[in-house]
């Protein structure tokens, strides 16, 4: 009986990637990628123009409105390759193009209502889930400022925010004390360590939208999700040649996408680890990411967007931690978990990574100095 289903499940993915072949035929479809939303499989062709696509059933249930992506998706991918044709950048890049149905449309269907996509497929490129070895940092954060400085011409109001308070860390800060209005935390030294850590805080959660709201930071798009394995990279040349993942591209602050990146590139120790010891960040790390990025970035980076680089850093660690830590005073309902204190130990991962952060302030703020 499984086998039959196995059989009719691939005949009708089958189907579906037929939907979005224009050229050649389908001759193989598998599972693709360790994404955790959408469900991603890739497509073979027998053609000589492109052997592979991307095809990808979206979530419904975290993209309540996926006809929005796949118009910020289009709008945005267009005006990337508009820009790559008018300058000359000397090395591969390439951006994911959107592949359109028979009918012309950027979605189909299926009989069950799912909402089914493809995009091209990078070839001869890979991702790697950790920073392999030093030499990678620095391509990182070439990749993620090479995005952001395509798109920053791009005006933000022509995308539409896809998902609402995603990164607004003074939300996270004021669903945190919601939660915690109607929890009764059982006491331990974990506890009471994660509750004193935000307490000593609060005023601080304020302050990249502070700045916005003064004028200080301007609108601009962002990624959203720029970590590690998001980088696709030249199997040949070990280049960076995209960013990928672009679901969660909205109106934002690009400061939250640097402080995502160095907060994922610079903790060697990891986010699962439980020797809360051995978290550090690693400073030696952020100086070749932010030589990546600010290479790239400085064409369109204003005196006080380095200002709040430091800020940016310290908050997004603390803002995840912040995350997990609500989670596991709400029961467990947003973020997966392996065992009840699965997120209690990951809040506590990322407030030690804070602590370090801060105890290297005046480091971190002479590296941004120096790059200027």
């Amino acid at each position: 009986m499984a086998e039959e289903f196995n059989t009719q499940c691939a005949e009708n993915l089958v189907a579906i990637a037929d939907q979005f072949a224009q050229q050649g035929k389908v001759t193989g479809v598998k599972a693709f990628g360790s994404g955790n939303i959408n469900d991603t499989f890739l497509v073979t062709l027998d053609s000589s123009e492109e052997q592979h696509f991307v095809l990808q059933r979206i979530n419904t249930q975290v993209f309540r409105q996926p006809q929005l992506i796949m118009h910020n998706m289009r709008i945005f991918t267009e005006h990337v390759r508009k820009r790559l044709q008018h300058i000359s950048i000397n090395r591969r890049w390439e951006v994911p193009r959107v592949l359109l149905t028979k009918d012309a449309q950027d979605h189909w269907r299926d009989a069950d209502g799912s909402f089914w996509r493809a995009i091209s497929f990078i070839e001869g490129s890979q991702s790697f889930d950790t920073m392999r070895d030093r030499s990678y940092a620095k391509e990182i954060g070439y990749a993620l400022g090479m995005f952001h400085n395509l798109i920053s011409d791009l005006p933000p109001e022509k995308l539409a925010d896809t998902l609402q308070g995603f990164h607004i860390t003074p939300l996270y800060l004021q669903h945190y004390q919601e939660v915690l209005a109607k929890t009764i935390a059982c006491q331990s030294s974990e506890v009471n360590y994660c509750l004193q850590f935000v307490s000593d805080r609060q005023i601080f959660a304020h302050i990249l939208e502070n700045a916005k709201a003064e004028g200080k930071l301007p609108l601009r798009l962002m990624h959203g999700d720029p970590k590690i394995n998001n980088v696709m990279f030249d199997t040949a040349t070990l280049q960076a040649v995209s960013v990928i993942d672009l679901d969660t591209v909205k109106p934002g602050l690009v400061h939250y996408d640097i402080g995502d990146c160095l907060r994922s590139g610079c903790n060697p120790a990891g986010e699962e680890t439980e020797n809360w010891e051995s978290i550090y960040f690693d400073t030696d790390l952020c100086q070749e990411i932010l030589k990546g990025y600010l290479w790239v970035a400085n064409a369109f980076l204003t005196e006080n967007d380095y200002a709040y680089i430091y800020d940016a850093i310290r908050l997004i660690a603390f803002e995840l931690g912040l995350r997990f830590f609500a989670d596991y005073l709400a029961g467990n309902v947003y973020f997966k978990v392996k065992h009840p204190e699965h997120n209690l130990a990951r809040a506590i991962v990322q407030f030690k990574l804070t602590k370090s952060i801060e105890s290297q302030e005046t480091q971190i703020r002479k590296i941004i100095k120096d790059m200027k």
